[in-house]
């Protein structure tokens, strides 16, 4: 359990969630893995255009050491233990109409969310980071320019704080939000109240 408070009642499992690095080595089963991914499958979109696609390496398989290395550094410091690397896409245009789809990266957050939720749901650590190589993510996974590239996750069994650099375990906690009228406007949206 979290010390992070809701100004007001919410689920418990959305206050509870948290990205974590601390991971164990331990493999995620394919059957584990694929939960996740059906969760995110159920998620929201415009038109129902699912516009998401996943594209994943395990720990230990041959692809694993290329999207490890789409990493920046200071992510190689505590992902080499995940069990699931994942690069996140999601398709531009529409594939009914071919239409440009102004909300493909929104919808393709709201899956991102659920799979976040249901990896919480079943024990496991779900962390985002946007500190990869998207170019060269693109280029050796042969994504085409139809689809954006939003971000990487590590998914994987939570390890020790201990175990973590230095740096990293002072940082290992749950972060607080910023209060809600700060980002919540009633009518029409008011910078100088977002800046208090």
């Amino acid at each position: 359990m979290t010390k992070r408070k809701a100004e007001y009642p919410i689920v418990d499992m959305i206050l509870q969630r948290w990205s974590p690095r601390a991971l164990s080595d331990e493999p995620v089963t394919d059957d584990e893995l694929m939960r996740l991914f059906e969760a995110a499958r159920w998620a929201q979109s415009s038109y129902n255009a699912q516009p998401w696609r996943f594209v994943y390496a395990h720990h230990g398989a041959a692809e694993w050491g290329q999207f490890f290395d789409f990493l920046v550094p200071f992510n190689k410091r505590w992902a080499d233990k995940a069990a699931v690397l994942i690069v996140v896409l999601s398709r531009k245009r529409f594939e009914r109409n071919d239409k440009p789809s102004r909300t493909h990266s929104f919808d393709t957050g709201a899956a991102c969310q659920n799979l976040a939720l249901q990896g919480y749901a079943q024990g496991l650590v779900v962390h985002g980071m946007e500190g990869f190589d998207y170019d060269r993510a693109r280029k050796e996974l042969g994504v085409p320019e139809e689809y954006a590239i939003e971000a990487l996750f590590a998914v994987g069994k939570p390890g020790k704080k201990r175990d973590l650099p230095q740096e990293l375990q002072e940082r290992e906690e749950p972060s607080d939000r910023k209060p809600l009228k700060l980002s919540v406007f009633k009518g029409s949206f008011n910078e100088n109240t977002a800046k208090e």
